[in-house]
């Protein structure tokens, strides 16, 4: 028994990208291919609160920060007190700081109690053990109107996979407005549907 819950914790740990390899995330030909202000900046107006989800060492977070004007506010959410430790130290002399807020989530939950207007999840929603409590909770915490981006890796993830992370999206209550081209990716962005 106690064997067979090690096997399934390790098969949950080996789902989430670890925070050992993280420095890969942030090399310059991931920017280059995968540049954070390309990808978002068409997205993004000034005073928005956005939920950087699975933020990693902050690569999105970053950028974002530089985009939302001085009453903007980007909660960098992560799993891994690792991956938030290395964006606190890159935070730390860093006139951004205000602008980020690091947040941890629990295993199942990402126990949020604030709203946001727009939330982007680059490569990481394949990695949830309970996809459909995501966005159950992603729909409780966004505002009206709000945004929802998610990014998935072609290499990861089937096309069908990625067609029923958006279905299980859509019965929470948002809508496709975009399926925007990015290298080595399938993405969406969805948009809340008034209640």
């Amino acid at each position: 028994m106690v064997e067979k819950k090690r096997r399934k914790l390790k098969s949950l740990n080996e789902k989430i990208y670890p925070a050992k390899k993280s420095k890969r995330l942030e090399g310059n030909l991931r920017r280059k291919l995968q540049n954070p202000k390309k990808i978002l900046e068409k997205y993004i107006q000034k005073d928005m609160k956005i939920l950087d989800m699975g933020c990693g060492p902050g690569v999105f977070s970053i950028e974002l920060a530089k985009m939302i004007g001085p009453k903007g506010k980007i909660i960098a959410a992560d799993l891994q007190e690792e991956m938030l430790e290395k964006l606190r130290i890159k935070l730390k002399d860093n006139n951004l700081k205000s602008k980020i807020k690091l947040h941890k989530c629990k295993k199942d939950k990402i126990d949020l109690k604030e709203k946001v207007d727009f939330v982007f999840a680059f490569y990481v929603v394949h990695e949830l053990s309970n996809k459909k409590s995501f966005f159950e909770e992603i729909s409780k915490i966004t505002t009206k109107k709000a945004k929802l981006f998610i990014v998935e890796p072609k290499f990861h993830l089937s096309k069908k996979d990625f067609e029923k992370t958006i279905e299980m999206a859509e019965k929470t209550g948002f809508k496709i407005i975009e399926k925007p081209s990015i290298f080595l990716s399938m993405a969406v962005i969805m948009e809340k549907i008034d209640e």
